[in-house]
This record gives C-alpha cells, structure tokens and sequence, in this order.
C-alpha cells in the first residue's frame, strides 16, 4: 500500500478543534500519514479552546515538524504529498502565503504547495474581514490555492458543534480525495419546498 501524505498546519487564528479534528480523521485512514505544523498561537489556542497541551496534539499526527525547521522534508517540492490544509488559518500566516514570506515552514510549506500546483486549503477565521484580508484571498486563489472559511451549514442539522466541526472536516479532505463518512452527503431537500 503506498501511504500518501497531507499535510496539516495549525496556526493562531480561532478554531483549533478545525485542525485537531482534521488529525483525528486522518489516524483514522491507514494509507494517509499526516505532517503536523503548529504554530506557537496556535498551541496557546489549543490550550484556550480545547484544553490541549501542544504534546497532546502532536500525538495525533504522525509526522510533527517544528515551524522553524526550514530544511525539513517538507520544504521541498521533492518530497510527495497530497498538499497541504491550514485549519485555522490566521490573518499573519494569509498574509505571508499570499505574498510568498516564508519566513517559517509553514508559509514554505504551503509556498512549496502553490509552486508544485499541489493542493493548499486554507480555512481562515476572522470576523469581519478587511480589504487586505480579501485582497490576500484573491491573491491565493489566484496562485491555485482553495479559500474554505469554516462556515458551518445546518442542513443536516447538527446537534453539537462537534458535528459541525466534523462536517467542515469532511468537506475539506473531500477535497484531497479522502472520503470519511463521518458526516451526511446533501441528499436534497425534504418536503418538496412545502412551505
């Protein structure tokens, strides 16, 4: 069996429990290996929001790198991964992608990603956004990157946020080719528009 890998960064923004829940899912698919980034934001974030110690997270991953370790495998196009996820995605570390800064591995990591036309996922989390913010998406999504705001949809009718958490979590390795069934497909409306 060859074992894919995708990588996964773990920043300041608020959302935490949007990479951790990546990390969990990814254990649970035996031909993906996941390479944990995490930020020192976010390790506080985690802590904040979850009650997690930086170990703690990085015992879901299989793989973890240190952001300043800029000649990790990684931070070269020559190492084979499916691409790369930021969940959540902070205000600083968009910037730094959009304008190829990279400063740390994780902005490497996901410029490595755009220059090799491999798949980066970015779900950034700030409410509302400014006019650098959304230059900074579109200058993204031009380069090939995916903006994915975790926004959460109620159509299936979540009863916890972990569900909701779970959903996004779905859409998002949908997007690499891994399928979790984890969360409800669209199966259209029920009712037939009875209103």
């Amino acid at each position: 069996m060859t074992v894919r890998r995708l990588i996964v960064a773990i920043t300041g923004a608020s959302g935490a429990a949007y990479g951790v829940q990546l990390l969990r899912r990814l254990r649970e698919e035996h031909d993906v290996e996941s390479h944990l980034l995490l930020s020192a934001a976010g390790v506080l974030n985690a802590y904040q929001e979850l009650d997690l110690k930086r170990g703690e997270v990085e015992a879901l991953a299989h793989v973890v790198h240190s952001v300043n370790d800029i000649g990790a495998t990684i931070a070269s196009g020559s190492f084979a991964t499916l691409g790369m996820v930021v969940a959540p995605c902070s205000m600083k570390t968009l910037a730094a992608i959009a304008h190829g800064f990279s400063d740390n591995l994780i902005s490497r990591a996901a410029d490595v990603c755009l220059k090799e036309r491999r798949r980066l996922v970015l779900l950034p989390r700030e409410a509302p956004l400014n006019l650098a913010h959304i230059r900074n998406m579109e200058s993204v999504t031009l380069m090939g990157g995916v903006i994915f705001p975790p926004v959460p949809a109620f159509y299936h009718r979540p009863a916890s946020i972990e569900e909701m958490v779970d959903h996004t979590v779905a859409r998002v390795l949908d997007l690499f080719g891994i399928t979790v069934e984890t969360a409800p497909r669209w199966d259209g409306t029920i009712g037939a528009a009875r209103a």
